[in-house]
């Protein structure tokens, strides 16, 4: 489940069909409108089906492992629409329907549950379940506070802060706070917003985890957020049996198959962990690291279609 041109899933398709599988299918969440994409009856006639992005209205029996990638897209359709409360009834009615429809008839393994993908994109409440696993993680704050987090930066030294949540739109990346004190108020009551305390050290870690199998990259830049700029060293990262330890007890306690995490090492290389995304970017690793990421992540896929089956 992804959107249309989404990358990710073209790459894991063409690893696919590369090897001879043609039962992989992409079902393009934001294009529902306008066709005739879904139906489901309660009493099984029709039964429950979804159109896929090559014609191929496929029964949801029919299906054992289901990547729940990217599912709550608006729909094309609906952009070009002018009225605002068609639009979102548009939106609003695919989405609702086609998740609806897949907690009712799908009865495969999902990658991950939605549930579970939903509750750990809470960047506070994997970081409280990443504590519990071991992991050292940044002393953090959330508040609307001024004076609160002019309190936190005398405490832990230098602040950093981030989104809680954030928006689509333009990326959002991590920036220092160095004097909260000379930020407005208002600043800081518009919305909660991370404040954490800055973690010196310019090893970071990009760690995908596929199941049981690791491809760690580690990238070396005195920036604060690595994002902007990969022109930077990255090589292959030999992941710890403690780190791996750490990160499968993570998943296990959120309930993920998969995940795309974020470890930043001190100058004395402890890790400490800052985030894991459900379903995060990997695929822009596979040339700078020299590692057929989209086949990994294929072979995932059928070791959990074979595990349906048993």
């Amino acid at each position: 489940m992804s959107v249309r041109d989404d990358l990710h899933t073209l790459a894991v398709r063409q690893a696919a069909t590369r090897r001879g599988y043609a039962d992989f299918h992409i079902v393009e969440c934001d294009q529902i409108s306008g066709r005739h994409s879904l139906a489901w009856s309660s009493h099984g006639d029709p039964s429950a089906t979804v159109l896929t992005s090559d014609e191929v209205l496929l029964p949801l029996a029919d299906v054992s492992v289901l990547w729940w990638r990217r599912m709550r897209a608006n729909q094309q359709v609906s952009d070009r629409t002018q009225d605002d409360f068609q639009r979102r009834l548009v939106n609003n009615d695919c989405r609702g329907a086609l998740g609806g429809i897949l907690a009712a008839a799908y009865r495969g393994l999902w990658v991950s549950p939605p549930e579970a993908t939903d509750r750990a994109a809470d960047k506070l409440y994997q970081l409280s379940v990443a504590q519990e696993a071991g992991f050292r993680v940044p002393r953090t704050l959330v508040s609307q506070s001024r004076q609160d987090v002019i309190d936190f930066a005398r405490q832990v030294g230098r602040v950093i802060v981030k989104p809680v949540v954030g928006a689509s739109g333009p990326l959002m990346f991590t920036q220092y706070i160095d004097d909260p004190s000379s930020i407005p108020e208002e600043s800081f009551t518009a919305c909660p917003a991370v404040y954490q305390e800055y973690i010196p050290g310019r090893r970071h870690v990009r760690l995908n985890c596929f199941g049981d199998r690791f491809y760690a990259a580690l990238i070396e830049t005195d920036r604060l957020d690595w994002r902007p700029d990969l022109n930077v060293p990255i090589s292959k990262w030999s992941v710890p049996r403690e780190v791996a330890r750490q990160v499968v007890s993570v998943l296990q306690r959120l309930d993920l198959r998969m995940g795309i995490i974020d470890i930043k090492l001190t100058p004395q290389g402890e890790p400490v962990w800052l985030e894991v995304n459900p379903q995060g970017q990997f695929l822009f690793l596979e040339p700078l690291l020299g590692e057929p990421l989209a086949d990994h992540f294929f072979d995932f896929l059928l070791s959990n279609a074979e595990a349906s089956r048993r």
